[in-house]
């Protein structure tokens, strides 16, 4: 709050003086850290004469400055009550999409870099809405996470994938390891690892053929706390991996430490492979420093051929992509897994 101000320009001061503060560097265990804010500003009277209003009010006002690409503050003007109801609206349709089940898992392959056979798959949600249609991750999931929706839905992925995987292995098919994407929310739940050994109860999978995927911005929130739950997944056969590897800011200290089993590299890194030699060289000591700490590798977003041959030359051990297969349901991806004769062909 402040108090007095003579005009807009007062305050545009201060905000770009307190984002300026907020994104200098600071160490935390011997890693320079960046962090970036975001902020959103209602006047009295002119945008509510109480503090509730006003609060609502910024609370628009951040949402944009959030969607611009953060680190930038906003005014609040009367046009964003559209938007927010516009998001409340979609928050009540994700709570009526968990209610009656609208939510489907699809199913992307992984496969191995030098045989192509399908060693796995990685579970995704999907949202077919009866009336606004496919409504893709993106417009959905940063919401679920923000109201604490996330933590049902990601349950009943977890609760799905498993009890599909094990009705496959029922119907004859050769086991495989579905993995299953953790969220920040997630794993900041005191009872995560009791809810995912109920899981495994309930649907009787057997642990070595679950995997987890956290990114590792998610580890290094409470790296110490982070290790004692990768030990307890140890312990009972559930391997781990780190998603979206090379976006974060993972310590290399910290990296020894967790006890994970693959690096799941970022598909920002493979879409330019072929024709950015940068990217190639990140990828490239990726891939050498996975061999180091003998950590599996896996490439994502695979799309050409090329990106394939490069891969294989850098001796990445597994990958996934549309090259091979886009995300399927359940029912069309055991259709591949009984035809399939080698996807790297």
């Amino acid at each position: 709050m402040l108090k007095p101000v003579k005009d807009e320009d007062d305050i545009s001061k201060v905000a770009q003086e307190l984002l300026d503060e907020i994104k200098q560097p600071f160490l935390l265990q011997d890693q320079k850290i960046f962090v970036t804010t975001s902020a959103g500003i209602s006047l009295f009277p002119g945008d509510g004469d109480d503090a509730h209003s006003l609060i609502i009010n910024a609370d628009s006002a951040l949402d944009l400055a959030k969607n611009e690409g953060k680190d930038n503050y906003q005014f609040y003007t009367p046009a964003m009550n559209e938007h927010q109801t516009k998001k409340f609206a979609m928050v009540n349709h994700i709570r009526r999409a968990l209610e009656k089940e609208e939510f489907r898992v699809y199913y992307q392959p992984l496969v191995k870099t030098d045989t192509g056979d399908i060693i796995g798959a990685e579970a995704l949600i999907r949202w077919i809405h009866p009336e606004l249609g496919f409504v893709l991750p993106m417009d959905f999931i940063g919401l679920a996470e923000e109201y604490g929706l996330i933590v049902p839905i990601g349950e009943w992925v977890l609760r799905t994938a498993c009890r599909q995987n094990k009705e496959w292995q029922g119907m004859g098919y050769a086991p495989i390891k579905v993995s299953v994407n953790l969220s920040a929310r997630q794993f900041q739940q005191a009872d995560l690892f009791d809810m995912i050994e109920r899981v495994l109860q309930k649907t009787g999978l057997d642990p070595k053929y679950l995997e987890l995927e956290i990114t590792e911005s998610v580890f290094m929130k409470d790296a110490d706390r982070a290790i004692s739950i990768l030990q307890k997944l140890q312990a009972i056969g559930i391997d781990v991996s780190i998603d979206d590897f090379g976006t974060g800011y993972s310590s290399l200290s910290y990296l020894r430490q967790f006890p994970v089993k693959k690096l799941k590299i970022d598909r920002s890194f493979i879409h330019t492979l072929e024709t950015d030699p940068s990217e190639a060289a990140i990828v490239m000591a990726i891939i050498a420093l996975a061999h180091n700490l003998n950590l599996d590798t896996v490439a994502e977003g695979v799309e050409t051929k090329e990106q394939l041959e490069i891969l294989r030359s850098l001796k990445c051990g597994e990958l996934q992509g549309f090259l091979f297969s886009k995300p399927l349901p359940a029912d069309e991806f055991i259709e591949l897994l009984a035809s399939h004769k080698g996807l790297c062909a």
